[in-house]
Formats: C-alpha cells, structure tokens, sequence
C-alpha cells in the first residue's frame, strides 16, 4: 500500500514522534522512508533578507539542517527500513509539497507542532499547510 513514507522534521519532540511512527508503518508495508529536514530563512518565509548584522552561510544552512536530522536519527533503531536523508533551504512547506510530487510519495507522517515560525498555535503551520496541499495522505502524529 505504501512505498515511499516522507517525514519532514524539525529534531522537534513532535518529528522525532513522527519518524517512530513512520519506521513502524514502513515495517509492515516494506516501504522506504525519506527523512526530509528543509532551512528556512527569512528570505524563503517572507520574500526579503533581514540582516541586522546577522549572516550565515549556505554552508553553515546546511551544517545545522544536518544537525536536525542527526538529532531526529540519534538513538532510533530503523531494523532493516531503508531510511534516505534529504536537505532543502527554502519554505518548509513548498518545499514539502515538491518532494511529495518529486518522489512520488505515499504517505506524509508529520508531527502536529514542532518548531516552526508560528509557535503556540493550535496546530503547527506547517503541518496544517501540508495537510491542506498535500496531494497525498497525511497522518499527523502527537
């Protein structure tokens, strides 16, 4: 039924959840798991830079988005599940919602929060924006 599982994280609680979850599912239906982590910057959320003497480097973009997927990985078994890594810099969930239609994906496992730009909110934006857009099933996890 499912064979490609996408699970966008931010190393929050929420994704770690949701990686867990998505490892189950891909147990039982022998599917392929692509942990995705996308780099949001102010340029990508809103259309314009915003310094203030603040800069950083795609490569250092990058270093940490690496950190979040090492932080959702850390002391996880995945048993025998194939599990691929991607890196975007960009919005979140236009970048999500490529991938989706990319890797003609299955099944979107997201957390409910997380640590997106609008925290507190009653549902994560991101997540409700996935589950909105997205053009397959997606199972929000808590």
């Amino acid at each position: 039924m499912y064979k490609r599982i996408l699970v966008p994280t931010d190393a929050s609680e929420f994704s770690v959840r949701a990686y867990k979850t998505a490892l189950e599912l891909a147990k039982q239906f022998g599917a392929e798991v692509i942990l995705m982590h996308v780099t949001y910057t102010p340029q990508a959320l809103w259309g314009y830079t915003v310094s203030y003497g603040f800069t950083m480097s795609q490569e250092d973009i990058l270093k940490n988005a690496e950190l979040a997927l090492e932080a959702t990985l850390a002391g996880i078994d995945k048993g025998d599940v194939p599990v691929r890594t991607v890196l975007e810099i960009g919005h979140p969930v236009m970048k999500i919602l490529d991938q989706i239609k990319q890797d003609e994906i299955d099944l979107v496992v997201i957390g409910s929060h997380g640590y997106g730009p609008i925290t507190g909110s009653v549902l994560g934006s991101v997540s409700q924006r996935v589950l909105q857009k997205a053009t397959c099933p997606v199972l929000l996890t808590k």
